[in-house]
């Protein structure tokens, strides 16, 4: 899909307009209506994620190799359905992190060679922008800040992660997490030096994303607080 393009602008328009309801319902309309909400965005997550691999599996697309659920994302995706279902605290806050992070700039810069209006479109936005949905949604809308020390322990987690998909791209042959090559498609990957050079940059890079992922929920939570 080209960057930009009328069907990404599309969905970037979308996941605005999902962000900014999400933070308005739990403020302004706090009750039933805000656990339907959280189990209409988790069911559009788990149907895109799982969507993408059924329609894999049936079409003699899916290998060892490819599509383990060995990226971030799937992980990401996973996440992000059990903290809207659960409200546990960590879930909280690996979705908020990862997915104003790594999510969303998977949303900007799409790894995605499908365009609309392909199944693979519609499954890739679900489950990435509706990552992105639960995480404001969550802490910004339902005010679940994440706790001291926050950053740290999603660094950590991202790390042990990275770590399962390092094995699993040694037994498959695989790319998953992009530690072996860098993206097909347009990606921020693309500008960031050679193998292994880049990999360095990614991290240094996503510290950096998570420390201010951190600092604007801390931003809001004390505007909050000064407005209470």
């Amino acid at each position: 899909m080209p960057l930009f393009s009328d069907p990404h602008l599309a969905a970037l328009l979308a996941l605005l307009v999902a962000c900014g309801f999400s933070v308005w319902l739990p403020r302004r309309r706090p009750g039933r209506a805000v656990a339907v909400w959280s189990w209409l965005v988790a069911g559009v997550i788990l149907v895109g994620w799982l969507g993408e691999y059924a329609d894999e599996i049936g079409t003699g697309q899916w290998t060892v190799r490819h599509n383990l659920p060995l990226q971030l994302t799937d992980l990401i995706s996973v996440v992000a359905v059990l903290a809207l279902l659960t409200g546990a605290q960590l879930l909280v806050e690996l979705a908020y992190f990862w997915s104003f992070t790594a999510t969303l700039q998977a949303v900007i810069t799409p790894d995605l060679s499908h365009d609309f209006p392909n199944f693979y479109y519609f499954a890739y936005f679900a489950y990435h922008a509706g990552a992105i949905v639960a995480g404001c949604l969550l802490v910004f809308g339902c005010r679940r800040y994440p706790l001291p020390g926050a950053v740290w322990r999603v660094a950590l987690a991202t790390l042990a992660f990275a770590v399962v998909s390092g094995v699993g791209d040694i037994l498959t042959g695989g790319n998953y997490m992009y530690l072996r090559t860098k993206p097909l498609h347009g990606s921020v990957l693309s500008v960031m030096g050679p193998w292994p050079w880049y990999l360095a940059t990614t991290a240094l890079l996503s510290l950096a994303l998570l420390a201010l992922a951190g600092h604007a929920a801390t931003l809001v939570r004390r505007r909050d607080r000064l407005g209470a």
